[in-house]
């Protein structure tokens, strides 16, 4: 090694403290984690109470942008149950952000944000009776002017968020998933976590010609036959593996366009290998790393929220589910804060 480099290293790090940056770009992240204080100790991600990304908890919408916000009901599933504790699983995860160097972004530097604790249901008993509360309590949300980032529960809980979101103008959306979820009515049942986009079109607050579905797989294609009248784009998952994730973060755009769209992501869009934890696991789906790098191309959309549903952690023993949904969670957070800086 070049002594003269060695002398030149040691001069600047050798005392320098974890957070006492040389070069401008790590002096404008460092400052913005621990402000003045280079030695300044970010708290212990084992300790204190768990919050969604470790957000602040509020109680309330004042002086928000953006409000996490946990749904966890899981009556309209079709397999199997659990996803009610997957906001609770995704709260305990630790060491997600606070900065994504993938975008270079620091959400808490472009946005207020916090925890703002589950949607109250009037009932555990009451599928009706619980997507009613969801609406109404996104209304809510809306009429205060704040971005919701959504962990469910399981998938019929987006119908009611894209109500209150949609209510004025039927908005576009980004689907990442292992089935349509355009399914009708099931059992004599109008709500499962197999039909919520189907329901939203019927609505009129979402609109299908604006919709992409990507990772689409499975036994189940003879019920989304909605998908295709309706006027969606349908990516299955040999699709995406034959185009390439740009090519799917390009026809994305094209297809959402300007205008206002939701994110909604099932983390069975990914191969049960990464995500076992979740209620209808289908073999073959997306990686990890191609997910991440499919939201991180979505960047500058007119997004007005986002949601990442069905982690199920009690068929997840190693806890991969949850982890993959906190950092999809991190990544929509992204999304939403530079929509709003």
């Amino acid at each position: 090694m070049d002594p003269q480099k060695l002398a030149e290293l040691r001069r600047k790090y050798a005392d320098a403290q974890v957070f006492d940056a040389q070069t401008e770009k790590f002096q404008q992240i460092a400052k913005a984690l621990v402000g003045d204080n280079p030695g300044g100790a970010r708290p212990k991600p084992y300790s204190g109470i768990s919050t969604l990304l470790d957000a602040p908890i509020q109680e309330g919408l004042a002086d928000l942008d953006i409000a996490l916000i946990g749904v966890p009901m899981d009556l309209a599933v079709t397999n199997r149950p659990g996803a009610r504790l997957g906001p609770r699983a995704v709260r305990d995860v630790e060491r997600i952000g606070p900065y994504n160097h993938a975008s270079n972004t620091m959400p808490h530097s472009l946005a207020r944000f916090a925890d703002v604790g589950d949607v109250p249901f009037r009932s555990r008993y009451s599928l009706d009776d619980s997507i009613a509360d969801i609406a109404s309590y996104y209304r809510d949300v809306v009429a205060a002017g704040v971005l919701p980032l959504s962990v469910g529960g399981d998938h019929s809980v987006t119908y009611p968020i894209l109500q209150a979101l949609g209510a004025k103008e039927p908005v576009g959306l980004v689907h990442i998933d292992a089935h349509c979820d355009t399914a009708g009515i099931y059992e004599g049942s109008k709500f499962s976590h197999g039909g919520p986009f189907r329901a939203a079109v019927l609505d009129g607050v979402l609109d299908p010609e604006r919709t992409i579905q990507i990772g689409i797989r499975g036994a189940s294609e003879i019920i989304w036959e909605f998908s295709y009248e309706s006027g969606m784009t349908v990516l299955h998952i040999e699709d995406v593996t034959r185009m390439g994730i740009e090519a799917v973060v390009a026809q994305a755009r094209a297809v959402v366009g300007d205008g206002p769209v939701y994110l909604s992501v099932d983390v069975d869009g990914f191969d049960p290998a990464f995500a076992p934890g979740t209620g209808t696991p289908e073999v073959g789906g997306l990686t990890p790393r191609e997910g991440l790098s499919l939201l991180q191309g979505l960047d500058g959309l007119n997004w007005v929220g986002a949601d990442v549903v069905e982690v199920a952690p009690m068929y997840d023993p190693t806890s991969n589910t949850a982890q993959l949904g906190a950092q999809l969670l991190f990544e929509e957070l992204c999304l939403l804060a530079k929509a709003v800086s």
